[in-house]
């Protein structure tokens, strides 16, 4: 809880994803705000996330333009570059305005220890919280250990040393923040994801999202090369092609780099016509779809990352299990 003075003002700054669409992020920010503290995100704007500032349930929210999500590595230099630019920027707009005594900096990527350091100058304390393993996250997409990687490795190490506490997701990202972070283990927390079960509710399926076919089957999540939708979608072409399983339908929810070249994929393949892509979509068409659907799945890649990762889909599947 905060302290019964004057309240402790936190400041969160999310790269990757808009609040409130960032369901963690999201949680977090209203918990805090439960607890007594002023809280301020900065975040990027995105699909009905376009408002450059708004103040959602209390939470004040600074959106900032970033260019097209990038794919290669050029691209994600040049976003991570104006995205810390508009995160400086905007930082001291909430300093002079309404203040902050701790920066909540959420990864990827992890060059926010930069801001981090910089005001801990002016006393303010830096809180890690450690969303993704990006070192692992570059080899995944990119399938090397090169000069960028050890970048990854670099800015890790930065942010744990800037850190004056950090939080992870699981005990794996906690092993990681103490061996290769070498933060003090007293110092890292576990807090978990979770849904959040007045959001996820079960109700009654959405036939029409079948269209016409027996059985659904759903998936919810980015729409990223490390996500082995490929692999879902040469199943697929098993499935309808190889087995003649003509009466199953598969609904792919979710946005990312890759989408329009998988939507590519599944024509080349034969089976577009079996595959609906929704994009990023509102929670009600997602919680329409994970409703309807008959079975769920997650085709991650075999890969260190995901090996070490808790994906929240698992935990929004079960939910409505």
């Amino acid at each position: 809880m905060a302290s019964a003075g004057r309240a402790r003002r936190v400041l969160i700054i999310v790269e990757n994803l808009p609040s409130p669409f960032d369901r963690r992020v999201w949680q977090e920010a209203t918990t805090l705000h439960g607890a007594g503290y002023e809280v301020s995100i900065i975040c990027p704007t995105g699909k009905g996330y376009e408002k450059k500032y708004e103040v959602i349930g209390g939470i004040h929210i600074y959106r900032h333009n970033i260019p097209v999500e990038a794919e290669g590595a050029i691209g994600y230099l040049v976003e991570y570059t104006v995205a810390l630019f508009w995160e400086f920027v905007l930082a001291w707009r909430v300093l002079l305005t309404r203040g902050f005594d701790v920066i909540h900096a959420c990864n990827p990527p992890d060059n926010i220890f930069l801001i981090g350091a910089f005001f801990k100058l002016f006393g303010k304390k830096f809180l890690f919280d450690h969303h993704d393993i990006n070192p692992e996250l570059y080899e995944a997409k990119f399938g090397k250990q090169d000069f960028l990687y050890k970048v990854m490795l670099a800015w890790e190490r930065w942010t744990f040393k800037t850190a004056d506490i950090s939080i992870a997701t699981n005990e794996s990202y906690k092993r990681i923040a103490i061996e290769r972070g070498h933060m003090p283990e007293d110092k890292v927390y576990v807090v978990r994801s979770g849904p959040n079960l007045d959001r996820l509710k079960i109700l009654p399926p959405v036939e029409s999202l079948k269209k016409g076919r027996s059985y659904l089957v759903g998936y919810v999540g980015v729409m990223g090369k490390q996500e082995g939708i490929d692999y879902l979608l040469r199943a697929v072409r098993y499935i309808v092609q190889e087995l003649g399983r003509t009466d199953i339908h598969f609904g792919i929810v979710g946005g990312g780099t890759s989408l329009e070249a998988l939507k590519a994929y599944a024509v080349e393949l034969g089976i577009d016509d079996y595959v609906k892509f929704t994009g990023r979509v509102p929670d009600k068409e997602m919680l329409e779809m994970l409703n309807t659907a008959d079975v769920c799945v997650n085709p991650d890649v075999a890969n260190k990352m995901n090996d070490k990762s808790t994906m929240n889909k698992i935990m929004e599947y079960m939910a409505l299990s």
